[in-house]
C-alpha cells in the first residue's frame, strides 16, 4: 500500500478496497513489526471501536493502542488490546461512507 509499510494479503478473491468477496476467504495484510505488533495478530472486525474498547477494559482486557485512523481515516480505524491471556489482537473499525 503506497505510503505505509504493509502489504494487503488474501486467500481469495477481494473488491476494490481489499475485502474479501466470497465466503470462506481471508483478508489482512504484512505490516513491519513494532509497538504492540511483535507477533502475528488476529483482528476483529467491529463497528464501533471506543465501544468495545469499554467492553474489553470491563472484563479485564488491556488497551495497548487506542482507536486511531489509519492513514487520515478513510482507511478506517485501528486498535490493539491484550486479552486476559497475554494475547495482542487487533479491532479494526471501516470507515463512514
Amino acid at each position: 500500500m503506497p505510503g505505509f509499510d504493509y502489504t494487503m494479503v488474501s486467500t481469495g478473491p477481494v473488491n476494490a478496497q481489499g475485502s474479501p468477496t466470497e465466503p470462506g476467504s481471508i483478508g489482512g495484510g504484512i505490516g513491519k513489526r513494532g509497538g504492540p505488533l511483535e507477533h502475528p495478530v488476529v483482528t476483529i472486525l467491529v463497528d464501533d471501536i471506543a465501544a468495545v474498547e469499554k467492553t474489553i477494559e470491563k472484563h479485564g482486557g488491556k488497551i495497548v493502542q487506542r482507536k486511531q485512523p489509519i492513514g487520515d481515516g478513510s482507511m478506517g480505524f485501528t486498535g490493539y488490546f491484550k486479552d486476559t491471556e497475554g494475547n495482542t489482537v487487533g479491532l479494526y473499525q471501516a470507515p463512514k461512507k
